[in-house]
């Protein structure tokens, strides 16, 4: 696949997880996909995700920066959000809170495989 398809691919996966579209997340994902070096599957991986959402109600994915090659996507990935209790340890119960998340994926073919995310938790301990 080439760079420019991929970021379409990803832009699509973004959407997806914005509209909280669940039924096609595996257009997306693949079936054995692994998150932080841990095989969860699609449905672990959804299940992370719906989790996600119930506890940050009005979570929302921007992409700040999409950087792509033929199998690997790179994105920082913007967040203004008001976690419900304890986001990452921290009591942020309800206050809102910005933050960035640096991700890596690996995909096979057109579908996330791999995984690897590092949320900048110092910026929202800062906020607290």
């Amino acid at each position: 696949m080439n760079k420019t398809d991929l970021s379409n691919v990803y832009r699509g996966y973004i959407a997806c997880l914005n509209k909280q579209d669940w039924p096609n997340l595996g257009q997306f994902v693949h079936d054995d996909v692994h998150y932080n070096g841990q095989r969860i599957g699609l449905s672990g991986y959804r299940e992370m995700l719906v989790r996600d959402f119930h506890e940050i109600p009005d979570l929302y994915f921007h992409i700040q920066l999409l950087v792509a090659d033929s199998s690997c996507v790179a994105s920082r990935l913007d967040f203004n959000c008001t976690p419900k209790g304890t986001f990452l340890g921290l009591p942020v119960n309800g206050k809102k809170v910005s933050f960035a998340e640096n991700v890596f994926y690996q995909f096979r073919g057109d579908k996330i495989e791999q995984v690897w995310s590092v949320i900048d938790k110092a910026a929202i301990e800062a906020q607290l």
